[in-house]
Parts: structure tokens; C-alpha cells; sequence
């Protein structure tokens, strides 16, 4: 068994480098190359997933034997943070690949390339490094307003 440093760095190293090289796009691209863009994104998210789900179940596992008390063990609260990041880091792709489907969706409606708040294009940059962005920079830079 590794110990919780270590699967903490290959999680890590995993949710950080199972992402494909890139294609720009922009509203010139054809679809069939932004369908695969977003589909090569989409397994990639699938594989981290998988990945992150492993090393949590792999920390549950290993405490479930021990009487782990998180507040007075030296190594409790170790894993306490172990578990928890992974969590965090495993929400954060499954968000991901809604927002990847949610891209393939507007794709496939034709609006892809415009910003979901002012109607604008999305910047052919913003759409290489982040093929599921929703908005154009100028929007995303703004504060959102609450809704009541």
C-alpha cells in the first residue's frame, strides 16, 4: 500500500495531466473537428474521473480497518485532508464533464461560439484552452449579479 502522500501526488498529477492537446476553434472550425475536440476532452474528464474515484476508494479503504480519530491521531488529520481534496478534486471533474455535455449540446443548437450573457463572439483563444467555456472573456471577467 502507498502511503497517503504519495496517492495524494498521483491523484494530483492525474487530474492535472489527463487532459488532451488542444485544437483551436472558432467559428470557422468545423464541427466535426470541435465535436472531436470536446469528445477527446469529455474521455479524458472520464479517465480522471476514474482515476480520482480510485485513490478515494483506495483512502476509504485503508481507514475503514483502523480506529482513525481524526482530532487526536497525528496521521487523522492527514487523511482527513487526503479524503477531502480528492473529493474536491473528483466534484470538480464531474462538473467538468457536465459542462463538456453542455458544450456538445450547444454544438450541436449552433450556438457554440457565442457568449451565453451579452450574445458576442467567444474568443477562438479562450475556446482552445477551455473548449467548454459559456462565456466571451469580458463577460467572464464581470461579477455575476445574485438572483433573488
Amino acid at each position: 500500500m502507498t502511503d497517503p502522500a504519495s496517492r495524494t501526488a498521483t491523484a494530483a498529477a492525474t487530474a492535472r495531466t489527463a487532459t488532451p492537446a488542444r485544437t483551436p476553434t472558432t467559428a470557422t472550425t468545423p464541427t466535426a473537428t470541435v465535436r472531436e475536440v470536446l469528445r477527446a476532452e469529455r474521455q479524458a474528464t472520464l479517465a480522471r474521473i476514474g482515476a480520482l474515484a480510485g485513490e478515494l476508494d483506495d483512502i476509504v479503504t485503508a481507514s475503514a480497518g483502523s480506529n482513525i480519530d481524526d482530532e487526536h491521531d497525528p496521521e487523522g488529520s492527514t487523511i482527513a485532508f487526503e479524503r477531502a481534496q480528492i473529493a474536491t478534486l473528483l466534484r470538480e471533474a464531474r462538473a467538468y464533464l457536465r459542462e463538456l455535455d453542455r458544450a456538445s449540446a450547444r454544438l450541436e443548437a449552433g450556438g457554440y461560439w457565442a457568449c451565453e450573457r451579452c450574445g458576442g463572439p467567444i474568443a477562438e483563444e479562450r475556446l482552445a484552452a477551455r473548449p467548454a467555456a459559456r462565456t466571451c472573456v469580458g463577460c467572464a471577467n464581470r461579477p455575476r449579479v445574485a438572483r433573488a
